[in-house]
């Protein structure tokens, strides 16, 4: 069955302004300190979220200025050192050559840098030097990316390959940095410089460039955070004001409610009903003394003119009740429910009314399921045409729950119907939400209507 919310046009019962206070005082709406404290952590999960992705572009920032710095260094000791140092000597593998260029870079490239491995490449692929002799005069297929290198298109660092060939003397250390730049020997032959450098070492460049960002970036954040706290406070201020205005203004519309009914009630009891009585009674003396005289007709048109007006009495005391109903304040709550469902007791419909003899309820719960059990049936019996009607009335775990059902027609609410928006269980609904409580009403074409009332128990 489809779930919503539906009203009838109606104020509230008398007694719920007594309980209106009662249940205002278990207000299920946020407090104050609810809001504040919902804002504030509201706001440190937004600046943990912003941190969180702020430390990553941080961290992914230091990561590819710390790849630039081992750039910049391959360069500087390819072209500033290496280059200027390779002769015809060593181009061609002279040993003595090699030795003298040999003891260079180790003394002014791999001693005290974050460098491992350092080799030189020809356009052949032929490694002309490399710290590790044995790959010395070797040729190994280059790659694209070395290619344009060379050829003077850049330099690039990747991660080291170290199951390639070539890579083979690097195995040992396990995880690498490779940099390519193109460089120049003295003679104008171009050439490819390559060196090594640990991906440990990179990574330790770039944890000390994001650790001394980010006390900024947490300062930054913290700075954000307070400045939010009292905005927070503000905010959660003005929704706790808004929030008791409507209340008061709730409270302000029952009590007005309850004065209307009881002076209407009061009206019609002292005024028309009373003056209804008399005319009834006149009619009556006067249908006596028609009898008496022998007019038969008038006797009767009397007499039924009397019955008629007993009868409108009769209706006006219902209304009276149900517009303010004593029995619920002087008998309890299971008499003012078969009050309720008398009318339709009479009109032919089943009842089923399920209400324990001992319940006893606040005054303000016990006045909202009154309205509310009003309220649905006097939906059921205007809209529902129903043959049965099941009333129950229990409590459960610290919770009074109110269940009206009939097997009436029923209504589609996405159909636009118009029991789907009522100010009268609207109302309600409102003051089931600041007793903490629920109200629903589920219903379907064909399949009946149940309203469906929970409110805690204090």
């Amino acid at each position: 069955m489809a779930s919503v919310t539906t009203a009838r046009d109606a104020a509230l019962p008398g007694p719920l302004n007594g309980g209106s206070h009662a249940m205002a005082a278990r207000d299920s709406d946020p407090s104050f300190a609810r809001l504040f404290v919902r804002f504030t952590l509201t706001g440190l999960v937004a600046m943990v979220v912003i941190g969180a992705a702020g430390f990553a572009i941080l961290r992914r920032e230091a990561t590819a200025d710390a790849i630039s710095q081992a750039k910049d260094l391959s360069r500087l000791a390819g072209r500033g050192i290496a280059a200027p140092l390779i002769t015809r000597g060593v181009l061609a593998g002279d040993p003595a050559a090699l030795g003298r260029f040999d003891r260079v870079v180790r003394g002014r490239i791999l001693s005290g840098t974050p460098i491992v491995r350092v080799k030189i490449w020809d356009q052949a692929g032929r490694v002309v030097y490399s710290d590790a002799p044995g790959l010395i005069g070797k040729a190994f297929p280059l790659g694209a990316d070395e290619l344009h290198s060379l050829r003077g298109g850049g330099t690039i660092a990747d991660e080291s390959n170290l199951s390639r060939p070539e890579n083979r003397s690097e195995r040992s250390f396990r995880q690498l940095l490779e940099v390519y730049a193109g460089i120049r020997a003295p003679d104008g032959r171009r050439l490819l410089y390559e060196d090594y450098e640990r991906a440990s070492t990179i990574a330790a460049t770039s944890k000390r460039e994001w650790m001394s960002l980010l006390p900024a970036l947490l300062g930054a954040l913290l700075v954000l955070y307070l400045i939010q706290v009292p905005l927070a406070y503000s905010l959660a201020r003005r929704l706790a004001a808004r929030q008791r205005e409507r209340e008061q203004l709730l409270r302000r519309a029952i009590d007005a409610s309850d004065m209307e009914r009881r002076r209407i009630a009061a009206d019609l009891h002292d005024g028309t009903v009373q003056r209804l009585a008399g005319v009834s009674l006149s009619l009556a003396a006067s249908a006596n003394a028609a009898g008496a005289a022998g007019e038969a007709g008038a006797r009767t048109q009397l007499e039924r003119a009397a019955a008629e007006t007993r009868e409108t009495i009769r209706e006006l005391r219902t209304l009276l009740v149900d517009i303010y109903p004593p029995t619920l304040e002087r008998s309890g709550l299971r008499a003012a429910m078969n009050d309720l469902v008398a009318p339709l007791s009479a009109a032919g419909v089943r009842v089923s009314l399920d209400v324990p003899g001992d319940l006893q309820l606040p005054a303000g719960v016990e006045a909202l399921v009154y309205r509310v059990t009003q309220e649905a049936l006097r939906n059921a019996r205007t809209h529902g045409d129903p043959t049965a009607v099941e009333l129950t009335i229990e409590t459960h775990q610290r919770s009074a729950i109110l269940c009206v059902s009939d097997n009436g027609r029923g209504f589609c609410p996405d159909a636009g119907d118009d029991r789907a928006d009522h100010f009268g269980l609207r109302l309600m609904r409102d003051l089931a939400d600041h007793a903490g409580g629920t109200l629903q009403v589920l219903s379907s074409p064909g399949h009946g209507t149940l309203v469906r009332l929970q409110v805690p128990l204090p």
